[in-house]
């Protein structure tokens, strides 16, 4: 059932990745604007905004094509996960020295923070599977390696 579960939001989650990579590269001005956060950040800049649309593309794909093959899934996923926390980070270290409020850790947690930890249990939770882990640990009591003899 977690194999499943990992699968389809992998799936799901590279769907939206490459969704929003298709919508910089073909209106990268109406992505800007309507983005919660990024006019803020700076003035529009079609290249720019076109740039880090190829990224999202090819974290999409990653994430989609690993769903598929889960032969090579933890690094397919590992990749792409490495630049989302990066760019939730940077997005947080915005906040701390002052380049924008705190407020926009609100604004950018359903398009930034969220997707990297989504990211991160996915590639987590891949791991433990493949390993042969569940992913919820039994309380101590019915745990039939603690009990006193």
């Amino acid at each position: 059932m977690a194999k499943q579960l990992i699968t389809v939001i992998a799936f799901a989650i590279g769907l939206a990745l490459f969704a929003n990579g298709m919508f910089m590269l073909v209106a990268p001005e109406s992505w800007y604007w309507t983005v919660p956060g990024v006019p803020v950040r700076g003035s529009f800049n079609q290249h720019f905004v076109r740039d880090i649309g190829i990224q999202y593309l090819l974290m999409g794909v990653a994430f989609v094509y690993g769903a598929i093959n889960s032969q090579q899934r933890l690094l397919l996923w590992w990749l792409p996960t490495t630049w989302l926390v990066g760019h939730a980070v940077f997005h947080v270290l915005e906040v701390a020295v002052g380049m924008c409020g705190p407020e926009y850790l609100l604004v950018d947690f359903a398009g930034v923070t969220l997707p990297a930890l989504v990211c991160l249990g996915l590639v987590y939770g891949h791991y433990r599977v493949r390993r042969g882990d569940t992913l919820c640990r039994r309380p101590a009591s019915q745990d039939h390696n603690t009990l006193v003899q």
